[in-house]
């Protein structure tokens, strides 16, 4: 079966603010130039949503939201032989590494498109699975985004996707920013919870109610606590000042970098084992029948 993409309509597109920022940002090539040590300390995380998913051998699934590709990789291991996996994300950059590493590794039945979920058609029933690791929380619309989704499976088909849960149940990503945000001269502003971003599936009704507007039945949200990270002080310092809403916050008022990297440097200080920084993590293994 060919997997086609067209477009939806020619009103704009919804999701402009969050393509910049995935293809002509900073961010962009932090994301890409990291990936390695991303991949490592969210390894975990994705062992988990991907258990929850079960894929099998034969299986066509759809990789919402992957990056440099490295849940893409694992699901084609896992759908071996016969399946086929496709990775579907709006960041041409990423896009490009996922690409390079699928080649690297000679891993059959791959492929990349970049595409806009919320925008774009899938051929209908062309899925017997769709599957995200944190790239489903960025939508404008996310009911428009799931029907679409929905549409893409077979009768029956599965989704399953990984989700923040609140930021006090993240330290990984809110200890170094609350560590530092008070040496910023400019105080960021207060996010909005439900805008696009990596928080805005923390409130499971909300995420019952856009999946169930959208369709999809037998929704389950099922809570996993772990701390992630192993990476040596200086390696995850870096991680720190470069990923996350620190990150973003440090990119916009640079003048207190030097204050903010040993602020952070302390904190992760009081949270380094001998195999590496660990930090907790809160997340959401949200799993429906489409």
């Amino acid at each position: 079966m060919v997997t086609t993409f067209a477009e939806q309509g020619a009103d704009g597109d919804p999701n402009a603010e969050q393509s910049d920022y995935w293809n002509a940002s900073p961010a962009a090539e932090s994301w890409t130039s990291l990936h390695e040590d991303i991949d490592r300390q969210l390894a975990p995380l994705s062992a988990a949503a991907i258990a929850a998913l079960a894929p099998q051998a034969g299986e066509r699934i759809l990789d919402v939201g992957c990056g440099c590709g490295d849940t893409t990789l694992q699901l084609a291991a896992r759908v071996a032989p016969g399946g086929t996996v496709v990775g579907l994300d709006i960041s041409a950059p990423m896009l490009a590494v996922a690409r390079r590493r699928a080649a690297a590794e000679r891993v059959a039945g791959v492929s990349f498109i970049e595409a806009d979920a919320q925008t774009r058609a899938i051929d209908r029933g062309a899925f017997d699975a769709v599957f995200s690791r944190f790239g489903v929380m960025f939508f404008a619309d996310p009911v428009a985004a799931f029907a679409n989704l929905r549409a893409a499976l077979r009768p029956g088909g599965r989704l399953t996707f990984l989700c923040w849960r609140k930021p006090t149940d993240n330290p990984c990503l809110m200890a170094p920013y609350r560590a530092a945000v008070d040496l910023f001269p400019v105080p960021p502003e207060k996010a909005d919870p439900l805008a696009p971003g990596p928080f805005a599936f923390a409130d499971p009704e909300r995420v019952e109610g856009i999946l169930a507007n959208a369709g999809f039945t037998d929704i389950a949200l099922t809570p996993h606590d772990e701390p992630i990270g192993g990476h040596a002080p200086d390696r995850a310092l870096h991680l720190a000042l470069q990923i996350g809403p620190l990150a973003r916050l440090l990119r916009e008022q640079p003048s207190v970098t030097a204050q903010v990297t040993e602020a952070v440097r302390d904190v992760l200080a009081a949270h380094t084992r001998p195999d590496g920084v660990y930090l907790g993590s809160g997340t959401w293994v949200v799993t429906a029948q489409g």
